[in-house]
């Protein structure tokens, strides 16, 4: 079971803040948008292009599903994962074992310098911001809902929004890191 999830939207800081957490503890870090990008052989923008966001979603419904089963250490999910029925409930059994799982919020101020608003984000297309700005009022409720520790990373280095979740783990910081960080 994982020491933690992160979840947030796009430009919360979850893979960054999940290696900052890695770093500090010395536990292993995963990234289900990479675990659907070495299934698939592709990135996640060509699934989207090539297959359609149906496509996308079920791979990763498929990847977080195993990642939660299977790993142990600090597990990133990509932004839009939660909004799955599959990955609410995997996401509800795992918090009823004691599992811990982190909202990282952010304001669109703070997003859109951190994402770049570019064409590896299909979801972003068209008008970003107005995108953004729509995906988190539609994503917000389930963020909330799913998690058990909410952290806002708006002006908030990752080092210190970790710093913020090990203190919520009740965690302390390794001082000799495992490789593979």
């Amino acid at each position: 079971m994982p020491r933690v999830v992160l979840t947030g939207p796009p430009g919360s800081g979850k893979s960054t803040v999940a290696a900052a957490l890695g770093a500090a503890t010395g536990w292993q870090v995963r990234d289900t948008d990479a675990d659907v990008e070495a299934q698939a052989g592709r990135p996640i923008s060509d699934i989207f292009l090539d297959d359609g966001e149906p496509a996308f979603r079920a791979l990763e419904r498929e990847a977080v599903a195993r990642a939660v089963a299977e790993h142990d250490g600090v597990l990133a999910l990509g932004g839009g994962a939660v909004l799955a029925p599959e990955t609410q409930e995997v996401l509800a059994a795992y918090a009823a074992a004691g599992g811990t799982i982190v909202f990282l919020d952010v304001s669109l101020a703070h997003a859109a310098p951190r994402v770049g608003f570019n064409v590896s984000r299909p979801l972003l297309l068209g008008n970003p911001r107005a995108q953004w700005q729509q995906l988190m009022t539609e994503r917000r409720p389930v963020y909330e809902r799913v998690a058990t520790v909410r952290v806002d990373t708006d002006d908030v280095a990752p080092e210190d929004v970790a710093a913020i979740i090990l203190e919520a783990l009740g965690a302390e910081p390794s001082t000799t890191p495992t490789e593979g960080n």
